[in-house]
């Protein structure tokens, strides 16, 4: 079953709930990439540590928002925060796994912001 599938049988999600769950799944899956490529170099450190805060911290977010957790909107405000950091890192590099961090993580911090 995909996430999406997953998602949709969670039937006290609103739909902005449902994608915000996706939009995370997917900022840690492409955080945990360009962390991995990025270990080794000197010049990428801050860029990991950033990814692998974001790929933390918007994993929690979906495992809260999915269980209704009464933290969650707290955690929202920080998830979207560490996507903007982050994003702002990987903005400054050609490689493809930190462009592709710089395409999701601005709309998972706009999602995460707007169920904060």
């Amino acid at each position: 079953m995909s996430l999406s599938e997953t998602v949709s049988e969670i039937d006290r999600l609103s739909e902005e709930q449902r994608e915000c769950i996706e939009l995370c799944t997917q900022a840690a899956e492409v955080c945990e990439w360009c962390a991995d490529e990025c270990l080794g170099s000197e010049d990428m450190e801050e860029c990991a540590r950033l990814c692998r805060d974001v790929a933390d911290i918007a994993s929690l977010h979906a495992r809260f928002m999915a269980r209704d957790s009464q933290f969650s909107s707290q955690l929202a405000e920080a998830c979207a925060d560490a996507c903007e950091a982050c994003a702002d890192e990987c903005e400054q590099h050609d490689a493809d796994h930190c462009q592709a961090c710089a395409e999701i993580l601005p709309e998972c911090a706009e999602s995460c912001r707007n169920m904060a």
